[in-house]
C-alpha cells in the first residue's frame, strides 16, 4: 500500500524532534506516496509560543519544507500548518499562508476552546458540559470557514471527559453533524497510540482515537483522514495501518485530498 500522511511537525513547535528532510526521507523509506509537513502555525502575536514556532520562524519553516521537496523528489511534499481557528487571525491564514505563501492546505484544530472571553485547554480542562459543548461548537464554527482541509484528532475532548456518556454522545453528534453538512473531513490521529494510556471509570484505554466516538461516526455520511500526527521521523508513518483498520471496522469513508497535491510538482 502507498501511504498519503499529511500530519506532521518539525523541532520548531518545541514538542517534536528533527526537520522536514528527515521527515521526507523517513516516509520515502516506509513507502509513502505523499507527505504533508504541518508543524503548529506561527501566529502573528506569539500566542501560545510555548508549543509552536515564533512567528520569525516563519520563512526558515517554509525553506525547510520546500528544500524537502527538492532533495526528496520520488514523493510529494507537501506545505501546510496545523492552525487554531482564532477568528482574528483567519485573514492572516487566507491571504499570508494560503495566498502569499502558497501553502499547500492547512489543518483546524481545537487545542484550547474559546469560552467567556478565554481559552481553555481542550485536553485538560473539558470537565463540565458547558465545556463540553463550547467545544464543539468550536469545530462547527471552525468548519464552517472553509479555511481548513480536515480537523484534527476531534476526539481529544475525551482526555479530560474521561466517560462516554450522553454529555460525549451529544458532543460527537454536534461535531459529526457539523462535518456533514460542510464535507469536511475529520482524521482519526495516531498520535495517540503513542501516548501514555489513561485510566477511567470504564477502564484503560489510549486517550485517542477514542473507540465509541467512531462508532457512532458511522451514521453520519462524513469522510475520515488517517495520520500519524508524527513528532519524530521514525514516527513518520507510525500507526497509520491500525488507524485504517478503524476506519474500516466502522464502514468510514475515506477522504479524496489528492487536490491538495500541486500539478508542478511531480514525484519521479
Amino acid at each position: 500500500m502507498s501511504w498519503k500522511n499529511y500530519h506532521s511537525h518539525t523541532y520548531r513547535c518545541k514538542h517534536a524532534k528533527g526537520d522536514a528532510v528527515q521527515f521526507a526521507r523517513a516516509a520515502r523509506v516506509g513507502g509513502a506516496s505523499v507527505y504533508g509537513m504541518s508543524d503548529h502555525a506561527a501566529l502573528p502575536d506569539d500566542r501560545w509560543d510555548s508549543v509552536r514556532m515564533a512567528h520569525d520562524e516563519l520563512d526558515d519553516y517554509v525553506a525547510a519544507v520546500r528544500h524537502a521537496q527538492v532533495e526528496v523528489p520520488e514523493i510529494t511534499v507537501l506545505l501546510g500548518m496545523e492552525c487554531e481557528d482564532v477568528p482574528e487571525f483567519r485573514r492572516y491564514y487566507e491571504e499570508e499562508l494560503l495566498g502569499r505563501r502558497c501553502f499547500d492546505y492547512l489543518i483546524g484544530a481545537g487545542h484550547y476552546t474559546p469560552l467567556n472571553g478565554e481559552w481553555l485547554n481542550s485536553f485538560s480542562e473539558l470537565t463540565n458540559a458547558r465545556a463540553l459543548r463550547a467545544y464543539s461548537d468550536h469545530l462547527a464554527e471552525m468548519m464552517a470557514t472553509g479555511l481548513y482541509a480536515f480537523i484534527a484528532h476531534p476526539d481529544v475532548f475525551g482526555i479530560a471527559w474521561e466517560r462516554w456518556d450522553r454529555d460525549a454522545e451529544t458532543c460527537a453528534h454536534d461535531i459529526f453533524a457539523a462535518a456533514a453538512d460542510t464535507k469536511t473531513p475529520l482524521e482519526i490521529n495516531g498520535n495517540g497510540l503513542r501516548k501514555r494510556s489513561i485510566h477511567t471509570s470504564e477502564g484503560e484505554r489510549k486517550p485517542y482515537p477514542w473507540k465509541p466516538f467512531w462508532e457512532l461516526a458511522a451514521e453520519y455520511p462524513v469522510t475520515v483522514i488517517c495520520n500519524s500526527d508524527a513528532h519524530r521521523p521514525e514516527d513518520a508513518l507510525q500507526g497509520l495501518p491500525e488507524l485504517h483498520t478503524i476506519a474500516e471496522e466502522n464502514g468510514l469513508t475515506l477522504a479524496d485530498l489528492s487536490y491538495l497535491e500541486p500539478p508542478n510538482q511531480t514525484v519521479a
